[in-house]
């Protein structure tokens, strides 16, 4: 027996009795068919979805902020987060899991990116995150100005524990280390882990 009739019995076998070739007339798409209508719990996620972004768009604002100095960093820590935290958080002390870059990008593409990626973040149980927003040398420019808004719409996000401007070789005021707080999965895991320790 040759290899290749060795390989296409090998093939059947691996497909099993339940795959069927298919018949004459229907081995190919049938393009002319008209697209079903979607089903009511589709539109029922569709219009969920669409709250969901009018929640977004409405949670943070782009409307007036004011603006930060352009050489004075960006500190916060939520109530109840120690100092020490802040600190070692300044001081590069925690390795950036995830980047996202909103150089020269206009503030509402900034602000949906930096809602979306805090929240995919915060999803996959990252806790230290870097923002590389630029900088500008006037407090009125426009690398400044996102700069306001990504402190302004740190403060507003409830998983941010606490942010700081990045260490010079991270990208200095050019960029923010953001703090995120434990999802309730990574707390579990944590208490799981715990318990066995303790036996």
């Amino acid at each position: 027996m040759s290899q290749a009739s060795n390989d296409y019995q090998a093939f059947r076998q691996a497909l099993g009795s339940d795959v069927r070739p298919l018949t004459k007339g229907r081995d190919r798409a049938a393009v002319d068919a008209r697209p079903r209508r979607p089903s009511e719990s589709q539109l029922a996620r569709q219009v969920s979805a669409q709250r969901e972004d009018e929640d977004v768009r409405d949670f943070l604002s782009d409307e007036f902020v004011d603006l930060l100095g352009a050489h004075d960093p960006m500190e916060y820590r939520h109530d109840g987060i120690q100092i020490g935290v802040l600190e070692r958080l300044r001081n590069g002390g925690y390795d950036a899991e995830a980047r996202l870059h909103i150089l020269r990008m206009p503030v509402e593409e900034c602000r949906r990116a930096v809602f979306g990626f805090l929240r995919e973040a915060y999803a996959h149980d990252l806790r230290s995150v870097l923002i590389v927003h630029g900088r500008s040398r006037e407090d009125a420019g426009k690398a400044n100005v996102v700069r306001s808004y990504v402190y302004k719409w740190l403060r507003q996000i409830d998983e941010v524990q606490a942010f700081s401007s990045a260490p010079p070789q991270q990208g200095g005021l050019g960029a923010t280390l953001v703090m995120l707080r434990k999802s309730e999965r990574a707390r579990a895991r944590n208490r799981e882990r715990q318990q066995k320790r303790r036996g």
